[in-house]
């Protein structure tokens, strides 16, 4: 992969007379203003031609003029205002896009290969923003910007547009002076622009037909129409009698959920490129996003046809389970190093910091391959191709063009039973012998994690209808999920404590620390389960007052 770096910038409109006011003394650190310092720019923008990089926010264009002449491909981050850049050298094939820059958007791509569909011709004029030492801070640019979109076909006619913009972009300074900046551009009469990008400017007629339509819910049945939801009467009478405002009684279960689909669907997509560009919570970050399509598209049955969904849930759980070995033991390791460091240095025998150092490296370094070998699969590639089918075409199913609040409510009270269910499977197991049935006991609480984890995404999605109940129930199940992911944390590291203390075995290393750190990893196992426990009397009326809501 080529080099990067995390761009982070706002961007403004500029009209003819638009002049920069003096941004000396802007901001903390900013001391002197460099001259004005002019580039040419030239540019070419690649994409498919359904616009499928723009439609995910990325651009892809080769440049020349100025001081960072190269293909560079922009890529979006879960960070607000910023933007993860890789480049590569221009080489001498004007036309074909390096392998450097196509990889880490190979799932957005899917075998499609980039063409030009633009080019930008820039005038731009530099201001440095400099500390009391002359180093750059932050630079702000102002553009004049002539945007020529390609025909996309041999009949149409290339649409040519001018404008002038102000581009501020961090460079060694802090995140505030940046606000500085924009509070002192907007002061100056200046307005933030509403266009992510030059390229979105240029190509927005075509970006729009491209685009597809959000499909809508159907309208509901009549009375004795065959589909009749669940949910559907005295909650929604309910409903009613609590003063719902216009806009969200107008919402039905289908917009609410579709909704809540896409915007999970492109955290997958932002999550796949971390893990291809090296983002330490990439791998992290997509398994949280195919929890959240699974729980989305199970707890929601009544809305979607399972019929379509349940196998796209069992893909997502596929590629989850193909992830999880590139995570677990680095979280594992790094925790049990933490551990040691915090130890008398006398009950640390042997070459203990060192063994887990090597062995953490060894394993993030396996886990990443693993990971890239999982994401290169045809069979995920597949998946991301069901799921843009899902937004395309949605399956809808009875329950979709209901009024949210009732179907909500309903899946919120779903999920809070088969939470409860679990619990007492786990109230059960604990009843028992705990030595006799340790592990037993430690898979019923996993499976009550995991059914609190589909309560909390259920709530997320329900938490803009249902409101403060919701919200609540939300952060109950977090505190769920931290207590029991705490004990299953465990489960990890003392595995690695025994795997560990056999490595050293062989290596004739002494074994005390490691016998010592699997008793701590019980004890903290123990601890988590208290905290559960005493958190569970309250996790059934946070349930109901959300069901209520």
């Amino acid at each position: 992969m080529g080099s990067g770096k995390l761009e982070v910038e706002r961007k403004f409109e500029a009209g003819p007379d638009v002049v920069l006011p003096d941004l000396t003394g802007v901001g903390r650190g900013v001391v002197t203003v460099g001259d004005p310092v002019t580039h040419d720019l030239d540019a070419t923008y690649y994409d498919t031609p359904d616009l499928r990089l723009l439609r995910a926010r990325i651009t892809l264009r080769r440049r020349t003029g100025g001081t960072d002449a190269g293909w560079h491909l922009k890529l979006p981050t879960a960070v607000a205002g910023s933007r993860r850049e890789v480049h590569a050298p221009l080489g001498t094939r004007r036309t074909v896009v390096p392998r450097a820059v196509t990889e880490p958007v190979t799932a957005v791509l899917r075998g499609a290969r980039p063409e030009p569909v633009a080019t930008l011709q820039t005038t731009r004029q530099v201001t440095e923003l400099l500390d009391a030492d002359g180093r750059v801070l932050a630079e702000v640019a102002v553009d004049t910007v002539t945007g020529t979109a390609m025909a996309p076909d041999p009949g149409s006619p290339a649409e040519v547009t001018t404008w002038r913009e102000i581009e501020a972009e961090l460079v060694d300074g802090d995140p505030e002076l940046l606000d500085a900046v924009a509070d002192a551009l907007v002061a100056g009469g200046i307005r933030p622009s509403d266009s992510p990008s030059k390229l979105s400017r240029v190509l927005a007629g075509r970006l729009a037909a491209a685009t597809p339509a959000a499909a809508p819910a159907p309208a509901p049945e009549a009375p004795g129409g065959k589909a009749k939801a669940k949910g559907k009467g005295k909650k929604g009478k309910k409903a009613k009698g609590k003063g719902e405002d216009d806009a969200a009684a107008a919402r039905t279960a289908g917009d609410v959920i579709l909704a809540a689909l896409r915007a999970q669907v492109e955290a997958l997509q932002v999550a796949d490129i971390g893990v291809r560009t090296g983002d330490p919570e990439g791998v992290h970050d997509l398994r949280v996003a195919c929890r959240r399509l699974r729980s989305i598209l199970a707890a929601f049955r009544t809305v979607l046809d399972r019929t379509a969904t349940d196998p796209v849930r069992d893909e997502l759980q596929w590629i989850g389970g193909a992830l999880s070995g590139a995570r677990d033991g680095e979280v594992a390791l790094e925790h049990l190093r933490a551990v040691v460091a915090a130890q008398p240095v006398e009950l640390v025998r042997g070459p203990v910091s060192a063994r887990l150092r090597s062995t953490e490296v060894a394993d993030v370094e396996r886990g990443r391959k693993a990971a890239i070998r999982a994401l290169s699969d045809k069979r995920h590639l597949a998946l991301l191709d069901a799921l843009d089918g899902l937004l395309a075409d949605p399956p809808l199913a009875g329950a979709a063009g209901e009024p949210a609040r009732a179907v909500l409510a309903d899946a919120v009270e779903r999920t809070g039973k088969r939470l409860t269910a679990r619990i007492d499977e786990a109230r059960d197991r604990e009843a028992v012998d705990p030595g006799a049935h340790e592990e037993e006991t430690e898979h019923a609480l996993h499976e009550a994690r995991k059914a609190a984890k589909r309560v909390r995404y259920t709530a997320e999605v329900a938490a803009p209808v249902l409101g403060a109940p919701a919200e609540a129930l939300v952060r109950c199940m977090k505190d769920v999920q931290d207590v029991l992911g705490e004990a299953q944390d465990t489960v990890v590291t003392r595995m690695w404590c025994l795997r560990l203390a056999a490595a050293a075995v062989g290596a004739g290393e002494d074994t005390f620390t490691y016998g010592r750190l699997h008793g701590l990893e019980e004890a903290r196992a123990e601890h988590a389960d208290q905290a559960f426990w005493a958190l569970e009397p309250t996790l059934r009326d946070a349930v109901r007052a959300a069901a209520r809501a």
